[in-house]
């Protein structure tokens, strides 16, 4: 019995050193900030985009490249945005299985690691 609930707590402490490894380095916050950068390149080259097609007599060629480009960055950003939520949720999850751990291993309790 007394080996059963050891081995039920290393079984839980290996989960929780796991969970504490994997959620050590986020990406999410990646894909938001490719998300954020890309939409702020978008605005910059739409605009300048923008401006080449309102001074210009003749339709340029450099504006119809430049918003190819905006719409290409427009779309990575809407992707990577989509992308970071759907890691988003996941990291959350484990989040709460990670504390739920911490709870069942007693971790946050001092007077419980204090030697008997």
């Amino acid at each position: 019995m007394l080996g059963s609930v050891s081995a039920d707590i290393q079984d839980k402490r290996a989960r929780f050193n796991q969970l504490q490894d994997s959620l050590a380095t986020r990406q999410s916050t990646t894909h938001f900030t490719h998300a954020g950068v890309s939409v702020i390149a978008f605005m910059l080259i739409s605009g300048a985009a923008g401006k080449l097609f309102y001074d210009s007599l003749r339709t340029p060629v450099l504006a119809w490249g430049a918003t190819l480009l905006a719409l290409g960055l427009l779309v990575y950003g809407f992707r990577s945005y989509r992308q970071g939520r759907k890691v988003l949720v996941d990291e959350l999850q484990r989040y709460e299985a990670l504390l739920a751990l911490r709870r069942e291993l007693h971790l946050d309790n001092p007077a419980a690691l204090l030697p008997r």
